[in-house]
Protein backbone atom coordinates (compact mmCIF):
# COMPACT_ATOMS: atom_id res chain seq x y z
CA UNK A 1 0.00 0.00 0.00
CA UNK A 2 1.76 3.35 -1.14
CA UNK A 3 0.37 6.54 0.55
CA UNK A 4 -0.55 8.00 -2.79
CA UNK A 5 -3.61 11.04 -3.48
CA UNK A 6 -5.64 8.56 -4.06
CA UNK A 7 -5.21 6.59 -0.83
CA UNK A 8 -4.87 9.44 1.27
CA UNK A 9 -8.54 10.30 -0.16
CA UNK A 10 -9.60 7.11 0.72
CA UNK A 11 -8.37 7.18 4.35
CA UNK A 12 -10.01 11.31 4.77
CA UNK A 13 -13.43 10.05 3.60
CA UNK A 14 -13.41 7.23 6.04
CA UNK A 15 -12.23 9.41 8.36
CA UNK A 16 -15.41 11.62 7.96
CA UNK A 17 -17.57 8.57 8.04
CA UNK A 18 -16.52 7.36 10.92
CA UNK A 19 -16.83 10.67 12.62
CA UNK A 20 -20.58 10.52 11.62
CA UNK A 21 -21.09 6.94 12.92
CA UNK A 22 -19.73 8.10 16.22
CA UNK A 23 -21.06 11.42 16.78
CA UNK A 24 -24.82 10.29 14.71
CA UNK A 25 -24.79 6.43 16.15
CA UNK A 26 -25.46 7.86 19.66
CA UNK A 27 -28.21 9.82 18.34
CA UNK A 28 -29.90 7.38 16.75
CA UNK A 29 -28.94 4.80 19.74
CA UNK A 30 -31.40 7.37 22.15
CA UNK A 31 -33.98 7.08 19.29
CA UNK A 32 -33.96 3.37 19.57
CA UNK A 33 -33.92 3.41 23.17
CA UNK A 34 -36.71 6.28 23.25
CA UNK A 35 -39.93 4.25 23.83
CA UNK A 36 -38.42 2.07 26.56
CA UNK A 37 -39.21 4.87 29.17
CA UNK A 38 -43.30 5.75 29.19
CA UNK A 39 -42.97 8.96 30.97
CA UNK A 40 -43.10 12.67 29.16
CA UNK A 41 -40.42 14.22 31.26
CA UNK A 42 -38.35 11.09 30.91
CA UNK A 43 -38.68 11.04 27.11
CA UNK A 44 -37.73 14.86 26.91
CA UNK A 45 -34.81 14.71 29.32
CA UNK A 46 -33.32 12.10 27.14
CA UNK A 47 -34.78 14.20 23.57
CA UNK A 48 -32.29 16.90 25.45
CA UNK A 49 -29.64 15.05 26.05
CA UNK A 50 -28.96 15.10 22.32
CA UNK A 51 -30.92 18.30 21.63
CA UNK A 52 -27.93 20.49 21.28
CA UNK A 53 -25.54 18.10 19.30
CA UNK A 54 -28.05 15.87 16.66
CA UNK A 55 -28.01 18.35 14.22
CA UNK A 56 -24.36 19.08 14.40
CA UNK A 57 -23.56 15.40 14.14
CA UNK A 58 -24.96 15.63 10.66
CA UNK A 59 -22.49 18.24 9.22
CA UNK A 60 -19.93 14.78 9.62
CA UNK A 61 -22.31 13.04 7.03
CA UNK A 62 -22.94 15.88 4.47
CA UNK A 63 -18.90 16.57 4.72
CA UNK A 64 -18.14 13.05 4.21
CA UNK A 65 -20.72 13.00 0.86
CA UNK A 66 -19.25 15.90 -0.18
CA UNK A 67 -15.90 14.24 -0.22
CA UNK A 68 -17.01 11.12 -1.61
CA UNK A 69 -18.54 13.19 -4.75
CA UNK A 70 -15.04 15.33 -4.97
CA UNK A 71 -12.91 12.31 -4.79
CA UNK A 72 -14.32 9.61 -6.30
CA UNK A 73 -17.82 10.94 -8.51
CA UNK A 74 -17.96 7.66 -10.13
CA UNK A 75 -18.89 5.68 -6.77
CA UNK A 76 -20.78 8.63 -6.00
CA UNK A 77 -22.78 7.82 -9.04
CA UNK A 78 -22.82 4.19 -8.70
CA UNK A 79 -24.50 4.37 -4.81
CA UNK A 80 -27.18 6.55 -5.87
CA UNK A 81 -28.31 4.82 -8.82
CA UNK A 82 -27.49 1.33 -7.30
CA UNK A 83 -28.96 2.42 -3.77
CA UNK A 84 -31.58 4.73 -4.70
CA UNK A 85 -34.31 3.21 -2.90
CA UNK A 86 -32.07 2.70 0.07
CA UNK A 87 -30.66 5.85 0.34
CA UNK A 88 -34.29 7.56 0.02
CA UNK A 89 -35.88 5.33 2.66
CA UNK A 90 -32.60 6.67 5.24
CA UNK A 91 -32.59 10.54 4.04
CA UNK A 92 -36.35 10.08 4.74
CA UNK A 93 -35.79 8.53 8.29
CA UNK A 94 -33.46 10.87 8.90
CA UNK A 95 -35.39 13.49 8.34
CA UNK A 96 -38.69 12.28 9.76
CA UNK A 97 -36.65 12.09 13.19
CA UNK A 98 -35.56 15.94 12.58
CA UNK A 99 -38.82 16.28 12.21
CA UNK A 100 -39.82 14.52 15.32
CA UNK A 101 -37.48 16.23 17.57
CA UNK A 102 -38.43 19.81 16.63
CA UNK A 103 -42.08 18.89 16.71
CA UNK A 104 -42.52 16.50 19.48
CA UNK A 105 -43.36 19.18 22.05
CA UNK A 106 -44.92 21.69 20.15
CA UNK A 107 -48.09 20.95 21.56
CA UNK A 108 -49.88 19.42 25.05
CA UNK A 109 -51.63 16.57 23.56
CA UNK A 110 -50.55 13.42 24.71
CA UNK A 111 -51.57 11.32 21.30
CA UNK A 112 -49.60 14.49 19.34
CA UNK A 113 -46.48 13.54 21.69
CA UNK A 114 -46.85 9.54 21.43
CA UNK A 115 -47.13 9.78 17.77
CA UNK A 116 -43.98 11.76 17.39
CA UNK A 117 -42.83 9.41 19.70
CA UNK A 118 -43.23 6.00 17.61
CA UNK A 119 -41.56 8.40 14.87
CA UNK A 120 -38.93 9.14 16.42
CA UNK A 121 -37.85 6.05 17.46
CA UNK A 122 -39.16 3.71 14.31
CA UNK A 123 -37.01 6.50 12.03
CA UNK A 124 -34.39 6.01 14.11
CA UNK A 125 -34.05 2.38 13.95
CA UNK A 126 -34.68 2.67 10.60
CA UNK A 127 -32.16 4.51 9.51
CA UNK A 128 -29.30 2.40 11.75
CA UNK A 129 -30.75 -0.58 9.84
CA UNK A 130 -30.42 0.97 6.46
CA UNK A 131 -26.42 1.90 7.32
CA UNK A 132 -25.60 -1.76 8.31
CA UNK A 133 -27.25 -3.19 4.64
CA UNK A 134 -25.54 -0.33 2.64
CA UNK A 135 -22.07 -1.56 4.69
CA UNK A 136 -22.91 -5.25 4.34
CA UNK A 137 -23.89 -4.94 0.01
CA UNK A 138 -20.35 -2.91 0.26
CA UNK A 139 -18.55 -6.07 1.65
CA UNK A 140 -20.49 -8.96 0.43
CA UNK A 141 -20.40 -6.86 -2.92
CA UNK A 142 -23.10 -5.96 -5.56
CA UNK A 143 -23.80 -6.97 -9.64
CA UNK A 144 -22.48 -4.28 -11.45
CA UNK A 145 -22.37 -4.38 -14.96
CA UNK A 146 -19.26 -2.70 -17.32
CA UNK A 147 -20.55 0.78 -16.97
CA UNK A 148 -20.33 0.35 -13.03
CA UNK A 149 -23.63 0.72 -13.32
CA UNK A 150 -25.91 -1.64 -10.92
CA UNK A 151 -27.35 -4.61 -12.23
CA UNK A 152 -29.96 -5.48 -10.34
CA UNK A 153 -33.03 -4.94 -7.55
CA UNK A 154 -33.23 -3.24 -4.68
CA UNK A 155 -35.05 -6.61 -3.01
CA UNK A 156 -31.55 -7.99 -3.79
CA UNK A 157 -29.85 -6.19 -1.54
CA UNK A 158 -31.55 -7.65 1.52
CA UNK A 159 -29.61 -10.89 1.48
CA UNK A 160 -29.17 -12.32 5.34
CA UNK A 161 -25.53 -10.90 5.35
CA UNK A 162 -26.81 -7.78 4.49
CA UNK A 163 -29.41 -8.17 7.19
CA UNK A 164 -27.48 -9.07 9.68
CA UNK A 165 -24.70 -6.16 9.14
CA UNK A 166 -27.65 -4.00 9.99
CA UNK A 167 -28.54 -5.51 12.82
CA UNK A 168 -25.70 -5.38 14.03
CA UNK A 169 -25.78 -1.88 13.42
CA UNK A 170 -28.61 -1.19 15.04
CA UNK A 171 -26.96 -3.37 18.28
CA UNK A 172 -23.95 -1.09 18.60
CA UNK A 173 -25.67 2.66 18.17
CA UNK A 174 -27.77 1.19 20.59
CA UNK A 175 -25.07 -0.05 23.22
CA UNK A 176 -23.42 3.74 21.80
CA UNK A 177 -26.60 5.70 22.54
CA UNK A 178 -27.09 4.03 26.40
CA UNK A 179 -23.76 4.51 27.18
CA UNK A 180 -23.90 8.58 26.32
CA UNK A 181 -27.67 8.57 27.71
CA UNK A 182 -26.08 7.11 31.01
CA UNK A 183 -23.59 10.23 30.87
CA UNK A 184 -26.35 12.88 30.34
CA UNK A 185 -28.93 11.58 33.12
CA UNK A 186 -29.02 11.18 37.14
CA UNK A 187 -31.57 10.03 39.39
CA UNK A 188 -34.26 7.86 38.60
CA UNK A 189 -34.00 8.03 34.78
CA UNK A 190 -30.12 7.27 35.24
CA UNK A 191 -30.93 3.95 37.28
CA UNK A 192 -33.47 2.95 34.34
CA UNK A 193 -30.66 3.55 31.95
CA UNK A 194 -27.98 1.67 34.02
CA UNK A 195 -30.41 -1.55 34.08
CA UNK A 196 -30.76 -1.01 29.89
CA UNK A 197 -27.12 -0.92 29.31
CA UNK A 198 -26.19 -4.35 30.10
CA UNK A 199 -28.86 -5.65 28.08
CA UNK A 200 -27.40 -3.55 25.13
CA UNK A 201 -23.66 -4.66 25.30
CA UNK A 202 -24.77 -8.52 25.32
CA UNK A 203 -27.21 -7.95 22.00
CA UNK A 204 -24.38 -6.66 20.48
CA UNK A 205 -21.80 -9.13 21.32
CA UNK A 206 -23.97 -11.71 20.07
CA UNK A 207 -24.36 -9.58 17.01
CA UNK A 208 -20.59 -8.72 16.74
CA UNK A 209 -19.29 -12.42 16.96
CA UNK A 210 -22.21 -13.65 14.34
CA UNK A 211 -21.37 -11.01 12.02
CA UNK A 212 -17.49 -11.79 13.06
CA UNK A 213 -18.30 -15.26 12.02
CA UNK A 214 -20.17 -14.88 8.66
CA UNK A 215 -17.58 -12.37 7.89
CA UNK A 216 -14.53 -14.96 8.01
CA UNK A 217 -16.60 -17.88 5.79
CA UNK A 218 -18.66 -16.06 3.65
CA UNK A 219 -16.52 -12.45 2.71
CA UNK A 220 -13.12 -14.38 2.84
CA UNK A 221 -11.97 -11.50 1.16
CA UNK A 222 -12.20 -8.86 3.79
CA UNK A 223 -9.38 -10.36 6.02
CA UNK A 224 -7.14 -10.52 2.86
CA UNK A 225 -5.30 -7.31 3.61
CA UNK A 226 -5.00 -8.31 7.74
CA UNK A 227 -2.97 -11.24 5.96
CA UNK A 228 -0.60 -9.75 3.62
CA UNK A 229 0.09 -7.58 6.63
CA UNK A 230 0.60 -8.87 9.87
CA UNK A 231 1.48 -5.27 11.76
CA UNK A 232 -2.30 -4.46 11.00
CA UNK A 233 -3.57 -7.31 13.25
CA UNK A 234 -3.56 -4.40 15.97
CA UNK A 235 -6.55 -2.98 14.78
CA UNK A 236 -8.75 -5.97 15.83
CA UNK A 237 -6.86 -6.30 18.91
CA UNK A 238 -7.79 -3.12 19.89
CA UNK A 239 -11.01 -3.42 18.52
CA UNK A 240 -11.99 -6.23 21.06
CA UNK A 241 -9.80 -4.59 24.40
CA UNK A 242 -12.16 -1.87 23.88
CA UNK A 243 -15.26 -3.81 23.79
CA UNK A 244 -14.14 -5.87 26.71
CA UNK A 245 -13.72 -2.53 28.57
CA UNK A 246 -17.21 -1.14 28.25
CA UNK A 247 -18.63 -3.42 30.62
CA UNK A 248 -15.98 -3.10 33.27
CA UNK A 249 -16.06 0.41 32.94
CA UNK A 250 -19.89 0.72 33.72
CA UNK A 251 -19.54 -1.64 36.66
CA UNK A 252 -17.20 0.69 38.21
CA UNK A 253 -19.34 3.42 37.77
CA UNK A 254 -17.01 5.51 34.87
CA UNK A 255 -19.53 6.25 32.54
CA UNK A 256 -17.19 8.28 30.40
CA UNK A 257 -14.66 6.01 29.82
CA UNK A 258 -17.16 3.40 28.83
CA UNK A 259 -18.17 5.76 26.32
CA UNK A 260 -14.51 6.70 25.21
CA UNK A 261 -14.06 2.76 24.37
CA UNK A 262 -17.46 2.66 22.83
CA UNK A 263 -16.22 5.46 20.44
CA UNK A 264 -13.16 3.64 20.07
CA UNK A 265 -14.68 0.33 19.41
CA UNK A 266 -16.33 1.73 16.22
CA UNK A 267 -13.55 3.52 15.05
CA UNK A 268 -11.49 0.25 14.89
CA UNK A 269 -14.58 -1.29 13.42
CA UNK A 270 -14.91 1.28 10.98
CA UNK A 271 -11.09 0.90 10.44
CA UNK A 272 -11.21 -3.31 10.07
CA UNK A 273 -13.73 -2.49 6.99
CA UNK A 274 -11.45 0.09 5.26
CA UNK A 275 -8.44 -2.41 5.72
CA UNK A 276 -11.02 -5.19 4.24
CA UNK A 277 -12.18 -3.22 1.42
CA UNK A 278 -9.01 -1.39 0.40
CA UNK A 279 -8.45 -0.40 -2.99
CA UNK A 280 -11.96 -1.65 -3.27
CA UNK A 281 -14.89 1.09 -2.98
CA UNK A 282 -17.61 -0.79 -4.26
CA UNK A 283 -16.92 -4.96 -5.27
CA UNK A 284 -18.69 -6.27 -7.88
CA UNK A 285 -19.96 -9.87 -7.04
CA UNK A 286 -19.76 -12.00 -9.04
CA UNK A 287 -17.38 -10.26 -12.02
CA UNK A 288 -14.58 -8.92 -9.96
CA UNK A 289 -13.52 -7.05 -12.88
CA UNK A 290 -15.97 -4.38 -12.28
CA UNK A 291 -15.00 -2.98 -9.16
CA UNK A 292 -14.82 0.41 -8.62
CA UNK A 293 -11.26 1.15 -7.09
CA UNK A 294 -9.88 3.86 -5.72
CA UNK A 295 -8.40 4.15 -8.68
CA UNK A 296 -10.42 3.94 -11.47
CA UNK A 297 -13.22 6.05 -9.19
CA UNK A 298 -11.36 8.70 -9.12
CA UNK A 299 -11.27 12.49 -9.84
CA UNK A 300 -8.25 13.81 -11.78
CA UNK A 301 -4.56 13.88 -9.56
CA UNK A 302 -4.93 17.72 -9.60
CA UNK A 303 -8.62 17.40 -8.45
CA UNK A 304 -7.37 15.75 -5.36
CA UNK A 305 -4.65 17.87 -4.86
CA UNK A 306 -6.66 21.09 -4.84
CA UNK A 307 -9.61 19.01 -2.27
CA UNK A 308 -6.59 17.98 -0.35
CA UNK A 309 -5.40 21.93 0.19
CA UNK A 310 -9.28 22.47 1.10
CA UNK A 311 -9.94 19.44 3.38
CA UNK A 312 -6.76 19.95 5.13
CA UNK A 313 -7.89 23.63 6.13
CA UNK A 314 -11.46 23.18 6.40
CA UNK A 315 -11.19 20.25 8.95
CA UNK A 316 -9.83 22.09 12.13
CA UNK A 317 -12.86 24.34 11.34
CA UNK A 318 -15.46 21.17 12.06
CA UNK A 319 -13.39 19.96 14.66
CA UNK A 320 -13.48 23.00 16.40
CA UNK A 321 -16.84 23.57 15.38
CA UNK A 322 -17.92 20.16 16.52
CA UNK A 323 -15.36 20.25 20.03
CA UNK A 324 -17.14 23.84 20.63
CA UNK A 325 -20.45 22.61 20.94
CA UNK A 326 -20.28 19.98 23.23
CA UNK A 327 -17.74 21.96 25.33
CA UNK A 328 -20.88 24.33 26.10
CA UNK A 329 -23.27 21.92 26.45
CA UNK A 330 -21.45 19.18 28.95
CA UNK A 331 -22.78 18.38 31.79
CA UNK A 332 -26.49 16.58 32.76
CA UNK A 333 -29.51 17.75 31.56
CA UNK A 334 -31.93 20.11 32.63
CA UNK A 335 -35.33 20.86 31.29
CA UNK A 336 -36.02 24.60 31.13
CA UNK A 337 -38.70 26.49 29.04
CA UNK A 338 -36.77 26.25 25.71
CA UNK A 339 -36.13 22.70 25.73
CA UNK A 340 -38.16 20.19 23.45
Amino acid sequence: MSLDLNTIWFILVGVLFTGYAILDGFDLGTGALHLFTSTDKERRIMLNAIGPVWDGNEVWLVTGGGALFAAFPEVYATAFSGFYMAIMLLLLGLIFRAVAIDFRSKRESTTWRQFWDISFSFSSILSSLLIGIALGNIAWGIPLDGDFEYAGRFIRLLHPYALLVGITTVALFMMHGAIYLLMKTEGELQSKIRAWVNPTIIFFIICYILTTMATLLYVPHMSDNLKAFPPLMVIPLLNALAIANIPREIHHGREFRAFLSSCAAMAALLALFGIGMYPDLIMSNPLAANSLTIYNAASSAKTLKIMLIIAILGMPLVIAYTSSIYWIFRGKVKLDSSSY
